[in-house]
């Protein structure tokens, strides 16, 4: 009763804090894929290279990240914090360990222990976009043996004495665990930690770096070789669609828009100034179109949900967008992702607001998931974590001592400081400036809500 009645006059001492009340089923507004304008046969400038930076803009940063991160070789942050920008929207729900796969030449030995913690094993190309893997997924407490899966592509032969036992559609892909730091309310930290460590490819184990290793902000970069360099952007973006070791064989319409754009533009270093002025122009104009895509894609309470990720068929521009906001995330059978910048009323989420601001459940309303849901804050540009005192980046279904309320709502509270009389665990700190929120729910539900999208 104490904690109840602390909670109810917090409440009304926030009196004017901005409510951001989130039900138990979403409704997802209908929008229309804005897809790029015909190139009309590669002739028009402007219109090419906008459908060229949006087709291909995923590959600007998987052949960046791809020059960096060692190929078949596991690697992981030993810690989250807002240093790590190698990749958009970190989350502190997870280890991590990922390598790019290369099995061009010689097959690929992947090791994976037995372990009681859960895991989500994520299979990618370097669009983004998601293949079953052969390694299969985990819940806690379910038990596999230990087991090497000997991988190979369309142009492996065997290097060793292991048979194939895995072929992948690709000879070159991006394979991320993502092992569960709770379950069930079990803090499984250390079963985790000892099953990513183990974790190996050819024999080597995981290899888990200080943070600061994983610090480029490729999101930075690119947005701001956009706004000032556009011509050298689409330059490295050439280069990537034309390393056949890491991009996918382009498919005859791909194929197409790149020999159009190639045609138009050469190497770049000899468009006059009108004419490059066009270029400039349209890269400028596609990737105002791939943020505002993302921005726009919201629902009636104003949270950005998308659910063909990793799926995406032709609808290039929301791969893009993801990309920009949410790269190397889950298709929507393994987890849904509900991100907001504003709040109720429309009004930019800002950390200066002088009582900060609430997000209840209701009762019996927080969102079905078999692994957990979570809520993050991040910093508005580079979607990182937001750095704070003490170093909390995350609320969520886990969270050890996460307080209800009397009628069975849970209330996160998102501010600068921790609110008087609220627990720590339903304190979500940010800082005194913009900012955005994502809710994770990982392990959606099959029929549930999420699943279906009400």
């Amino acid at each position: 009763m104490q904690n109840d009645r602390m909670t109810n006059q917090t409440r009304r001492r926030l009196g004017t804090v901005v409510a951001l009340v989130l039900a138990a089923t979403f409704m997802l507004a209908g929008h229309g894929i804005a897809a790029p304008k015909p190139n009309h046969g590669g002739q028009d400038i402007v219109a090419t290279t906008q459908n060229y930076l949006t087709t291909f803009y995923p590959l600007w940063f998987t052949h960046a990240q791809f020059q960096i991160a060692p190929k078949n070789e596991l690697v992981g942050p030993e810690k989250i914090s807002p240093l790590y920008q190698a990749v958009v929207a970190i989350n502190d729900d997870t280890l991590y360990a990922s390598s790019p796969i290369d099995v061009i030449g010689c097959t690929v030995g992947v090791f994976v222990p037995e372990t009681v913690a859960g895991y989500s094993v994520l299979l990618l190309d370097t669009y983004g976009n998601v293949y079953p893997s052969p390694i299969p997924s985990k819940a806690a407490g379910v038990a596999l043996p230990n087991t090497t899966y000997v991988l190979a592509g369309p142009n492996t032969h065997s290097c060793g004495p292991n048979p194939i036992t895995a072929e992948l559609p690709l000879d070159f892909m991006m394979l991320i665990f993502r092992v569960d730091r709770f379950s069930n309310g079990i803090d499984m930290t250390a079963e985790a930690t000892a099953f990513r460590t183990a974790l190996a490819i050819n024999g080597v184990e995981t290899k888990v770096k200080p943070v600061e290793e994983f610090a480029i902000p490729f999101k930075m970069i690119a947005d701001t070789m956009i706004r000032t360099d556009p011509i050298a952007f689409l330059r490295q973006i050439q280069v990537a669609v034309a390393d056949t070791s890491s991009t996918p064989p382009l498919s005859p319409q791909e194929r197409r828009l790149s020999d159009d754009f190639n045609a138009l533009f050469g190497d770049g270093s000899n468009l006059g100034p009108q004419v490059r002025a066009q270029f400039a122009v349209a890269a400028r104009s596609a990737h105002y179109a791939i943020i505002s895509n993302y921005l726009n894609h919201t629902d009636a309470n104003n949270w950005i949900h998308f659910t063909n990720i990793g799926e995406w068929k032709s609808a290039v521009l929301d791969r893009a967008s993801i990309t920009e906001f949410c790269q190397f995330c889950n298709t929507i059978e393994t987890a849904a992702y509900y991100h907001v910048f504003v709040d109720g009323t429309g009004a930019p989420l800002d950390g200066s607001a002088p009582n900060g601001y609430v997000l209840t459940f209701p009762p019996g309303g927080t969102p079905a998931a078999s692994r957990f849901w979570s809520l993050t804050g991040y910093t508005p540009d580079a979607i990182q974590p937001i750095p704070n005192a003490i170093d909390k980046y995350v609320v969520a279904s886990y969270t050890p001592g996460l307080v209800a309320n009397a009628d069975g709502s849970v209330s996160i509270y998102i501010s600068q400081t921790q609110p008087a009389g609220v627990a720590q665990a339903n304190w979500l700190p940010v800082s005194d400036r913009a900012f955005n929120v994502m809710l994770r729910v990982y392990g959606v539900v099959p029929k549930s809500d999420v699943a279906r999208n009400k």
